[in-house]
Formats: structure tokens, sequence, C-alpha cells
């Protein structure tokens, strides 16, 4: 199978890669936004950081209807960043004291797209998950809005804002994953080539999940 080209990131890779294709959601397939929204649930887990020292922390991952079923909210994160710099990402950060994630995954939003808190309808919330290298644990919240609409970064956080159809995650060529390390301590991985772009780490792990809800 073709791969497509995935774009100019360097991904810091160990020498003991190992690749899988096996691809954990239907390929060629659509996503309605209304399937998403009847799998995804709609209560809120406690924010429980996983390791001392995690700092709670919340993402966007905002949903609008498009021209092919679904399409989500990216950003590219600036090269100029400490940490992620270059990744494909939803805009969110650091809860600040008070917050609800919802709260912080609005106002980061806002903060960095533009886009004014009160427009996306919430969802729900994808699994929580903890990353190493920024010491985080993520919140994903999902929401929807009723269109598209025309976004650009606000910040130095991010150089690119972009809505990406969900259906391009399923096209042949696209997902792979990767296992980094040595078994028994091995972890997996997963990405999305697009033709520009590579979408890995934390938020393509949550784009996983958001997609294999839906059966």
């Amino acid at each position: 199978m073709d791969r497509r080209p995935g774009g100019q990131q360097v991904i810091p890779r160990p020498s003991n890669t190992v690749i899988e294709f096996d691809t954990p959601f239907d390929l060629g397939r659509t996503w309605a936004i209304s399937e998403i929204a009847d799998a995804v649930p709609g209560d809120h887990r406690p924010v429980l950081p996983s390791f001392p020292d995690a700092k709670p922390s919340a993402v966007l991952a905002l949903l609008a209807d498009g021209p092919n079923g679904a399409e989500v909210l990216l950003t590219r994160r600036s090269m100029h960043l400490r940490n992620h710099r270059g990744e494909m990402s939803f805009p969110g950060g650091r809860c600040d004291p008070g917050e609800t994630p919802i709260e912080t995954a609005l106002r980061e939003t806002y903060e960095e797209v533009g886009l004014e808190p009160h427009r996306p309808e919430i969802i729900g919330e994808l699994s929580h998950l903890s990353t190493v290298v920024s010491q985080s644990y993520i919140v994903p919240v999902v929401a929807r809005i009723d269109e598209r609409v025309a976004l650009r970064p606000q910040t130095a956080e991010a150089d690119r804002v972009f809505w990406l159809p969900l259906a391009e995650l399923s096209r042949p060529g696209t997902y792979h994953a990767e296992r980094w390390g040595t078994p028994p301590l091995d972890r997996r991985l997963h990405f999305f080539q697009l033709d520009d772009e590579t979408v890995w780490g934390a938020t393509a792990h949550m784009l996983v999940d958001l997609l294999t809800r839906v059966r």
C-alpha cells in the first residue's frame, strides 16, 4: 500500500522502532457528528493525575459538519516552543486554579484561535491521558459547532489552524502504529500521515479514541 507523504515534521524515532499496519477503525469511511455524539460519554470523570507533578490540562476536540462528514479543528504548534514543537494538536493548555476542564478548553481555544467560548456545544469527554514529556494530565473535551468558521492563530504558540475531515484519517495509506522501546516496556504510538502533515503522539491517540468509539 502506498503511504501518504506526511509532511516535513521530524519525529524522534528510536532505533528499535517496530511498525504495525493493523487499523483499529474502518478504512474509507466517513463519520457523522450525530454518530460521534452518541458514542462519546456525556458525563465527566474526576481529574485524577496518574503520576506526581502531572499538571491538569484540557484540550478541545471541536467538530463541525463539512462536505464529507465531520471535520475536526487542529493547530500546528510553533517551532519556537519548548515542548512538542511543530506537532499537530488540539487547542488547549494548562488548567488555571479553580477552572474546570471545559472552562480551560474553551478559554484556551479562544486565546489560541479566536473562537468565542459561547459558540461550541459540549458533547462529552474522551478518555483522559498523561504525557511524560510535558508532565501533563489531559482531559479531551469534545464539542461541536453549527458551521465551520475561518480561524487563525492568535498567539505565537501556533503557526497553522485548519479543519481536517475525519474521512482523511481513514484513507488507505494514512494510519499506522509504532512500538517504541524494548518489550515488555515498549509503548504503542499512533500516526496519521496526511499529504502535508503528520499527526502523532497524544493528539493521534485521542483521534484513535474518538474514531474507534463509533462502530
